[in-house]
């Protein structure tokens, strides 16, 4: 078993498609991960939840659109390898997703990136009880 945080079972990411949670980076920012199934081993990647374009997310709740091993950015349809993150069409061209490390063992999949730490399952605004405030201006 993958020292790190377990996050769910790779066949939950095979039959959704996907799977989005919530992470915090080094500067403890929250930051939506997405895993998606890739054909080469370990079968799953987890990649920001961004396409580095135009900061649009690829998963709003509904999971990643993806045909033909590729996730497909929904604001202007660029294309990227979902194994090596890389784009070779469209405005995003030449970019790169974002990457988090996980590995797989014992059909489930572990947040292994030191430059991250589970929060919780779902989006960043997943739960979000808005604000508590009872001032108004």
């Amino acid at each position: 078993m993958p020292n790190g945080t377990r996050l769910t079972d790779v066949e939950t990411v095979t039959e959704r498609g996907s799977y989005r949670f919530t992470a915090a980076d080094r500067f403890t920012n929250d930051r939506e991960v997405v895993l998606v199934p890739c054909e080469e081993p370990p079968g799953v990647r987890a990649w920001v939840n961004t396409c580095p374009h135009e900061s649009q997310r690829f998963d709003t709740g509904d999971g990643v659109p993806m045909r033909d091993g590729e996730v497909i950015c929904p604001r202007h349809g660029s294309l990227f390898d979902a194994c090596s993150g890389d784009c070779d069409n469209g405005p995003a061209a030449g970019t790169t997703l974002r990457a988090v490390e996980v590995a797989v063992g014992d059909g489930a999949v572990y947040l292994t990136d030191d430059g991250y730490s589970f929060r919780h399952e779902g989006g960043t605004d997943d739960g979000d009880p808005g604000s508590t405030s009872h001032l108004s201006l």
